[in-house]
Parts: C-alpha cells; structure tokens; sequence
C-alpha cells in the first residue's frame, strides 16, 4: 500500500466535525428510547417497565409520567414500587379527564421518565396537541423519556395502513421524531399467539376483544402489520450502521444488506442495464440505485439528453433511487459515491471503445473492477444489432459532426498563416520559434472549436514544419533521423494540448450552466422570500422558470374542492385547450403529466405538481423553446427545486390566509360572546320595563289620567331607546360588513343638528343646550341620514353623563378647510388613557349603569372615516368631555355656478 492509498483512507475531516458537532447536540438532550411493536398487544409498555427497573435498580431516578395498563394485571404489577407524577385534571365538555401534567413533569426533572402512547392527542387545553410533543420539550430540557408506539402510528404508514386494514388511524407521528430516536427496541410476536393472549383477556376487555378480532385484529391484518413493523426497524437500523460509517470513516463496504448501484448514461445500452438491474434487485429483495455522472463533455452534449431521460424515466418507473453527481475521473466517482451509500454489487455496461482508445484514455470498467474492493461487478452486454466496432465508428462521425465545416478552415487557415510568416522570418527566428507557433495554432483551435480541429491543426502543423523548415526543403524526406522525434513529440503535444484545452473548455462551460441554474433559483428563492400575494408569487415564478426552459408558464392553484385555478401574471391562455386542463388535472392528483411523460404526452407543456408539507398546493406548467430544453437530469432537478420554492412561497400565503380568516372568526366569536352579553342585560331593561307597563295599563279597573300618561310616556321612553340600541347595532353591522354606501348632497349643518335635537327632545328635556353655530357657515357635502345619526349618539352620550340642569354645548365652526363640530358635557370627564378606548365597540367607560351597549361611539367615527374625517374626544379644562368631528369641506358647486354667472352677467 503506497503514501497515497494511506491518505484516501483517512475519514474526512469535514465529516468528522460534523458528527462531533451533532454529538454536542445530542448531549445537551435527553434521551430518547421508543418501544415499537406491530400492533397493541404485543408487550411494549411491559418490556418499557421492565428497561425502567432495571434503571432504577443501577440508582436512575424513575418516574412513570403517565402508562395506560388497560386493565392488564401483569403491567400493574411492573408499576409498584416506581414513583408516579399526578395527572392533571381537565374540564372537557363536562366531563373531567385526566391528562399527563407536562409541568410538573418539567418540574420535577427526573433522570427518567416513563410516558406511553407516543402518539396520543391531547386534551384540549393542554399545553401541546399531541403528546409527542411534550416528550420533545422534555428532551430539550435535558430529560431522558422511554416510550411506546405502533407501526400503525407513523405518518408514512398511515395510507398504507388503512388501506390494509380499512381502519383510518387519526392519532399519527411523524417520522422524524421516530428517526431521531437514539434507541428503538423491537418488541414482536407472532400473530396466533398475539391472537391468543386477545382470547385470553390479556389485550382488551372480553367486549372489546370480540369486537377487535372482528375489525383491525384479524390474522391477515397482524401479518402485514408484522411485515411494516420489521420493515420500517430494518430502515432504522440501516441508517444507524450508515451513521456509525460515517462517524468512524468506513470506506469498506458491509454486506449486511444488498444494495445494487448501477451506471447509466447517454448510451444505447442504458436501457438494458437499467433491466438488469431491476431484475437483480427484485430477485434479491434489495434496494437498487441508478447513478449518472456527468462530465463537462457529457453535459455539452445535447443530442444525447434525449436517450438519458428515457433511461432516467425507465428507472424511476421501476422503483430506483435516480442520482446524478459531477466530476471526473468517473470510475472513481462511482466508487466513491458507491462507498459512501454501502453498496454492495455494481452493474454496468460492456466497454464499447476500441483497445487503442482504452489505452490511450484508459478503460471506466477497468477502473471499476481494480478499485471495487468488497463489490461485486457485473458486466451487462450492450443491445444487440449494433457492433461495438460499428458504435464507436458512429460516435466518431458523431463527433466529427459536431464542428462546423469553417471550424476545419480556420485551423487550416492558421496553420498556413503561421507557414507563411515563418517562411518571412526564417533568417531571423529559431526552429524552436516555429515549434512555438505551430503550438499556439493548436491551442487557439481547441479553444475556439474543439477537439476534431485542434487535432487536424496539429497533424497539419507537422506536415507544414517538415515540409517547409527541415532540410531537404519542400519534401517530405528527412535528413536527419533525430527530426523523427521532434515529430513525434510535437504531434503528441499537439494532440494532448489540443485535449486538454477542450476539457478545460468544456469545465467552463458546464460551471455557467451550473452557475445560471444557481443563480435563477437563488434569485428566484429571494424574490419568493418578499412575495406576499399569489398573482405576485405566479408572475415571479413564471420569469424565472421561462429564464430556464425559454417557453410558456402558468401558474394553478387548487382550491378547496380540487378546482384549478390559474393565477393572474402567469400564461393562463395555455389552460383553455381541454388537454391541457387534463394534464393538469393528472398531475395534481397522480404526479407530473403532460409533455416528455407517458401521461397525455400530447400536452404542449409539462405538468409538475407544486407540493409543500405533505399538502399538494397547485400545479406548474411549463413549455419548452426546443425539444430537449428540459430533458437532461440537471434541468429536471433544478424545475423539481423552483416548483418546490413556489410551493412553500403560495404554502405561506394560503397559510396567512387561513391564519387571517382564523383570527377573524375569533373576533366574530368575541363580537357575538360580548353582543350576547351586552344583549342579556340591554335589552332585557327595557323590555322588563315595557312589559310591567303595558300589564299595569292592562289590568281592569279605573286608572287616575296621571298615571296612565306616566305609564305611557315609559314605555314610549323605552321604546325610543330600545329602537335607539337596535339602530346602532344594525348600523354597526353594516358598517362592518357591507361597508358605507354614502349619498352625498351639500347640506347646512343646521338640519342635521336640528333633526337630532327634536329626535332627543325628551332626553333633553332636563339639560339646557347652548348651540354654536359661525355665522355664515358653508354646506357640506354628506350624508344627511348618517350624520343626523352621527349627531344623535353623541347628544345621546352627552345627556348620560351631564347631570341634569347642567348646560350641553353644541358648536361648529370652519377651521382651514375642516368644518369642525364640537358636542362637549359637563360630566366626570374621561379617565386617564381611556381617550382611544372609548370609541372601541361595546366599552363603557362610565360602566353599566350608564346602560347602552357602547356602540354610539364607535359608529360615530365609523360615519366620520366613512365621510374622510375624523371623530376625538378629550377632556375640558372646566370639567366634562368635548367630542370633536373634522368633516373637509370640498367646494360648493353653487358657489362655484354663482360665481360663474356672475362672470358671465359682467
């Protein structure tokens, strides 16, 4: 073993700080240890019980949380001895439940606790909604927690589940908690002996094992279960034994399971290979990869991206995990990559080059088979018909192909200009000189035009070298053998310059392709990051993807009957043809459809499914300018992120929508518990009022005319005032709901304060009411009924709070281009703070013996806004409170025709 393979051996540095800085996140958590089983039944809670004393026994402070025996006796007898939390008590639609006190349990911080059913729902009122959350508090406080769960619990299962057994499971987990458990333990047991001990009474009560045989615990059921259960831990304990290789830096591969690795590429045996592999897998049960990678040259060549996605579909539709990576050289790629995933047999094609090309540019298969280590190799002929000579033949025409015909005349051109001036400089430059030249003519064409010219450039610069500077001049003979050499090399430096001025060439060109793909999702990314809008998000998305595949985007959001939408900004012309609509339709609910699929591949764009956390949010539609735009993986991969940025930026706007619509119906819930409030006690009053009246009014017998008007006037009074609350709260409503339709006119001040006034006339009766209106006041341009409204809540507000005898003030005046109206009292005054709150709905400041539902107020600068004024309220210097409207006056249109006509008499 040389220096080199000592040095490849080591881990990776940048592996090993991650891994030390996951182990330093770990530590500062608890620990998290599940006891996972197929199906209730099956001894999770007692093999739990059973881990905790055993705990407890080595001087670990254990606790019990919370454990469900279900009245089975051998886990009571577990629970003796071990210190247990008090539940919390939980009124729940009158019933009082008892639920896990996740306080206390964070109080009393315990080295161990013991909390079952991993996947329970909480009470309403709780803390969290699901139990597994209060366990990730708890391990974020440093509390290590043993738990249960069954397979049927996890998110994942959860349709696979149901479909099995035809019982939907509502109360689920989600697979990262089940993953990031640092232990899982394993309790199985056979389905007739978990049958038997249901028989028994040992999982459910007589009553509801009968039932439970009859539904979810069925042999049939149990089996599958058994299958999921086993499944999902052999997952875990994969990924464990991956996480333990790249903690300790394994290159080696472990057999402990198969995994098959095979190569594919833009080759005519992609798709055999890709059968073969298939055919292995599914023999071996064993999970199967499909590796691509691309070179520079490789992604250069766009009449080869054709049959590399159909070899890319063809593998996904067979149940492989498609990789695409970059760099050279490609065996060690491979191995690399192969290593890293611990696969353990490799399958690619038969070499199709020729020896001597083998040998010059070395053999990917034999790369693999020296450096496979541990794997096995499978070599897999190509397809029939096709020659390996007659292939690598129709690659060079292919190649040659690919440089235009003035490619070729250009190096023939340098090469004769090069001639040319050396033939003018010969007395004054060296052979070396020349050698320079011819070299640099070699350079500049692989630059510019590729391999076939560069190499044409040097097979012509030789030949122009002997033919004109080696004596004998202007023949190929040569004189001196030792020139023979100087060919050579200067051919084969040609060649190898030639070469590597290609690769280079075409590095370039594949690092901008990656830096543009990079640069429009980034960009698209920090767009998206502002947006919040949908028509806004569409249109972004619609740029940026166009950028990328050159054709038509739209845009379609599902609502919440499935139907399409498409968003405003995006191309929705290209959703009228009813293909289109179906394609679309397919790929929100079955996956990507439409062009370049095997699903209505007549669609003129592809349809790809915009989803976000588990939910399906729209679908993207997209064209393509040419028909290979979006076929290499690259481009696919890179459509698969921005159609997921898309998503999570409309996920964000549907979520603020719905939080928006949540908060609103909480307020409507306020509004309706404080009007039901307010409507118990408001209305009541009066009512109770008029309804004593009007039975004393009722009853037979004389009545003194005194008393009778007294009883009268009451319920006319009330009356009057229940109408008064009834308006306000319907002129609320509509102004909440509906808005203010105003009907303008240019009104004098004096109707509305006048028609409020006579409207109040009894309630004023007691107060004495100064009006102050400046001479020569303007018309308004309002609404006459609001206003007088307007005008009638506040005088209303003013005779409570005025004691009687005491003046009410009643001002206007044109302050600027404001007309101000003032109504001020002579009460307590406001308290303290209270200036903005008052005008709130449904506050009342003076308290409730002021009666009223303390909605005056709020529809007075409701009117107000509605007019473009403004409605405030402070105290006076001399006692009481001032109610200030600021209307803007705008410009009398009679003024204005008066003084037009008498312009016009002038």
């Amino acid at each position: 073993m040389n220096r080199s393979d000592v040095v490849d051996a080591r881990p990776d540095p940048e592996a090993l700080l991650e891994v030390a800085r996951a182990e330093e996140a770990r530590e500062k958590r608890g620990q998290l240890k599940i006891f996972f089983g197929a199906a209730p039944g099956v001894g999770k809670t007692y093999a739990m019980l059973e881990a905790a004393r055993r705990e407890q026994a080595v001087g670990v402070d254990v606790v019990v949380g919370v454990v469900e025996t279900h009245g089975r006796s051998e886990t009571a007898a577990l629970l003796e001895g071990l210190p247990r939390l008090p539940l919390r008590a939980i009124d729940y639609r009158g019933k009082r439940l008892a639920e896990f006190d996740l306080d206390a349990a964070l109080a009393r911080a315990p080295g161990l606790l013991l909390v079952d059913e991993l996947a329970h729902t909480n009470v309403p009122g709780s803390q969290h909604r699901k139990r597994w959350q209060d366990v990730d508090l708890l391990l974020a406080r440093g509390v290590d927690v043993y738990t249960t769960l069954n397979v049927q619990h996890l998110e994942s299962l959860n349709d696979v589940v149901a479909q099995i057994t035809w019982v939907r499971v509502r109360e689920t987990v989600p697979d990262a908690v089940f993953d990031r458990a640092d232990d899982v333990e394993l309790c199985d047991l056979p389905a007739d002996e978990l049958l038997e001990r249901l028989r028994e009474g040992k999982v459910y009560l007589p009553e509801q094992a009968r039932h439970a045989t009859e539904a979810f615990f069925r042999k049939g059921n149990l089996l599958a279960l058994r299958e999921l259960a086993l499944r999902r831990m052999a997952q875990r304990v994969d990924s464990d034994v991956q996480a333990y290789r790249r903690a300790h830096g394994i290159q080696a591969t472990w057999a402990a399971a198969e995994r098959i690795l095979v190569c594919i590429g833009p080759s005519e045996n992609g798709p055999r290979l890709v059968r073969a592999a298939a055919r292995m897998a599914a023999g071996l049960r064993a999970e199967w990869i499909a590796l691509h990678v691309e070179t520079p040259r490789m992604a250069l060549r766009k009449d080869k991206r054709g049959a590399l996605a159909e070899t890319i579909r063809l593998a996904e539709s067979l149940g492989a995990e498609v990789v695409q990576i970059g760099g050279e050289p490609i065996a060690e790629r491979v191995l690399e990559y192969a290593r890293g995933r611990n696969v353990t047999r490799l399958v690619v094609g038969k070499p199709s080059r020729s020896r001597l090309r083998e040998l010059v540019g070395g053999s990917v298969l034999g790369s693999l088979v020296r450096g496979s280590g541990e794997m096995d190799v499978h070599v897999i002929s190509g397809d029939e018909g096709v020659p390996p000579s007659r292939r690598g033949r129709l690659r060079a025409a292919e190649s040659v192909r690919r440089a235009p015909p003035r490619a070729y005349a250009w190096a023939v051109a340098g090469v004769c200009g090069v001639t040319g001036l050396c033939t003018l400089l010969y007395a004054w430059i060296d052979v070396s000189d020349i050698i320079m030249l011819y070299l640099l003519v070699i350079m500049v064409t692989a630059a510019r035009f590729g391999h076939g010219p560069s190499t044409l450039a040097a097979l012509l610069s030789v030949a122009s070298f002997d033919f004109c500077f080696i004596p004998p001049y202007y023949t190929f003979a040569v004189a001196d053998v030792r020139y023979t050499l100087t060919f050579a090399v200067m051919l084969m430096v040609g060649v190898v310059i030639s070469g590597l001025t290609e690769r280079v060439r075409m590095q370039a060109e594949a690092a901008r392709g990656r830096e543009q793909r990079t640069a429009i999702l980034y960009s698209l990314s920090r767009e998206l990051a502002q947006l919040r809008h949908k028509n806004s998000i569409g249109t972004s998305a619609a740029r940026h993807v166009a950028e990328l595949a050159g054709g038509r985007v739209v845009v379609l959001v599902a609502g919440p009957d499935d139907a399409l939408t498409p968003v405003q900004g995006t191309d929705v012309e290209l959703v009228d043809d009813p293909v289109e609509q179906a394609a679309a339709r397919q790929a929100l609910e079955r996956g990507p459809a439409g062009a370049g699929t095997d699903t209505l591949p007549a669609a003129k764009a592809l349809y790809v499914p915009l989803q976000a956390v588990g939910r399906t949010i729209g679908v993207l539609g997209v064209t393509t300018g040419e028909a290979s735009r979006l076929t290499p993986i690259a481009e696919q991969e890179l459509l698969a992120a921005m159609s997921g940025q898309v998503a999570l930026a409309l996920h964000r706007v549907l979520l603020a929508q719905e939080a928006q619509q949540a908060e609103l119906r909480a307020r409507t819930e306020e509004l309706r518990g404080a009007l039901l409030s307010s409507v118990s006690h408001d209305l009541r009053t009066p009512l109770t009022a008029i309804t004593t009246a009007a039975s004393v009014l009722a009853q037979p017998g004389p009545m003194a005319d005194d008393k009778r008007r007294e009883f009268a006037g009451s319920i006319y009074d009330e009356a009057l005032g229940l109408g008064r609350l009834v308006t306000n709260l319907l002129h609320m409503t509509r102004l909440e709901t509906q808005g203010v339709a105003l009907r303008r006119e240019w009104t004098p001040l004096e109707d509305p304060i006048g028609a409020a006034m006579t409207r109040l006339e009894r309630d004023l009766a007691g107060h004495v009411v100064h009006v102050s209106l400046a001479p020569d006041l303007p018309p308004v341009l309002l609404d006459e009924v609001l206003f007088e409204h307007l005008m009638l809540n506040l005088l209303e507000n003013a005779t409570k709070y005025t004691p009687p005898g005491s003046p009410i003030d009643v001002s206007a005046r044109v302050e600027g281009a404001n007309m101000v109206v003032e109504v001020a009292d002579r009460g307590e005054g406001i308290p303290a703070g209270q200036e903005e709150r008052i005008f709130d709905k449904f506050v009342r400041v003076g308290g409730a013996r002021q009666g009223g539902f303390g909605l005056g107020l709020a529809i007075c600068r409701a009117i107000a806004a509605a007019h473009g004024g403004t409605c405030t309220a402070e105290n006076r210097p001399q006692g009481g409170a001032v109610f200030r409207v600021m209307l803007p006056l705008g410009e009398d249109p009679r003024a204005t025709d008066s003084t037009v006509t008498q312009g016009a008499t002038a």
